[in-house]
């Protein structure tokens, strides 16, 4: 059995924090100021709606990501193997949790390990981005890569965390030129992901200029890790400087825009707040590629595969009767405009 780092027991409090506490966004995501414009007449059958695609040499069944979570512990090796399965069988993209602590630890790498039972799906690996300011480097993102066999990478930005957090790492200083570097070396996309408090036309700039491949804009609306923090805290101090930032941050889909505007062609991830396959929809109408849910998925994987298949199937259903009622028939359709602002 992996023994328990500070890493890992700080992995172990995240899961647990955000299936027992409200660790939501102050903020909305946005999506709730737009809507579809029903058309009683579709001219559809619903049978042939298509919601596959193709991304990163992988076809996916549907335009949904299992949102990067977990892993480092014994009972986030469960978690990743339960959604692993379920991607598996419904044909989805899944990240996995932040790779540092198996990298620091290597007998907690089997934690992040889930090829041998989802051998065919497009799976990201994760580290975080500032750790490049703190010693590590190509070597170390392809070793995240090669440990779980990704399709691409993840390089999350997590600054308001790191920085409300009792010795965070907040040394962002110089990063963008480092991104750059892995962007150019590294044989696999590089994607960069915020974890919940969005992207701006600014730092979306920043990033198409490093050459990554793809941008997560994980907008805020969802969950807040100030507020995983906050319940984190040891101390008063740090419970009262996280719960400040309840509030913090650019909504979802204002991030979509953000990042369409500045980085035209840009490949778009939304996460950050997304409930169902309604918005999901809503996010590739406003010009996403793929929307990334992560809570909905964690909390029926505490139970069993089958839940995590169960609500999967519902949300492609739902993505489906979204698309028939708005007269769409593929999501190439849906970037036409199709939604209208209430």
């Amino acid at each position: 059995m992996p023994k328990v780092t500070p890493i890992s027991q700080r992995k172990a409090d995240h899961i647990q924090i955000n299936l027992d506490e409200n660790v939501r966004s102050g903020l909305t995501t946005g999506l709730e100021r737009y809507r579809f414009v029903h058309q009683a007449l579709p001219d559809l059958d619903l049978k042939r709606i298509n919601t596959t695609l193709s991304l990163f040499g992988k076809t996916l069944s549907a335009p949904i990501l299992i949102s990067s979570m977990t892993g480092g512990t014994e009972a986030a090796a469960t978690l990743n193997l339960r959604l692993a399965e379920a991607a598996q069988e419904t044909g989805l993209a899944m990240g996995i949790g932040s790779q540092r602590a198996a990298l620091e630890h290597p007998e907690l790498a089997k934690t992040f390990q889930v090829r041998k039972i989802a051998p065919d799906i497009l799976l990201f690996a994760n580290l975080g981005a500032v750790q490049l300011n703190y010693g590590y480097g190509i070597d170390e993102c392809r070793r995240a890569v090669e440990m779980i066999q990704a399709d691409a990478l993840i390089l999350h930005l997590n600054s308001l965390q790191e920085a409300v957090q009792a010795g965070g790492e907040t040394n962002f200083a110089g990063l963008a030129k480092k991104i750059e570097e892995i962007s150019k070396k590294i044989e696999v996309p590089v994607i960069v992901k915020e974890v919940g408090w969005g992207i701006s036309e600014r730092t979306a700039k920043i990033l198409a200029d490093c050459g990554v491949s793809a941008i997560d804009v994980a907008g805020a609306g969802g969950t807040s890790w100030s507020q995983v923090e906050m319940h984190r805290a040891e101390d008063e101090f740090t419970r009262q400087l996280a719960a400040t930032f309840v509030g913090w941050g650019i909504p979802t889909a204002d991030s979509i825009l953000n990042v369409k505007k500045s980085a035209p062609g840009m490949t778009i991830f939304a996460s950050g707040g997304l409930k169902d396959g309604l918005d999901i929809v809503k996010c590739i109408a406003l010009g996403a590629t793929l929307g990334g849910m992560a809570g909905q998925f964690l909390r029926v994987a505490a139970i069993s595969t089958k839940n995590v298949v169960e609500i999967t199937n519902l949300t492609k259903r739902q993505i489906e009767v979204t698309m028939f009622a708005a007269g769409v028939g593929t999501l190439e359709g849906l970037k036409a405009g199709k939604l209208v602002e209430r």
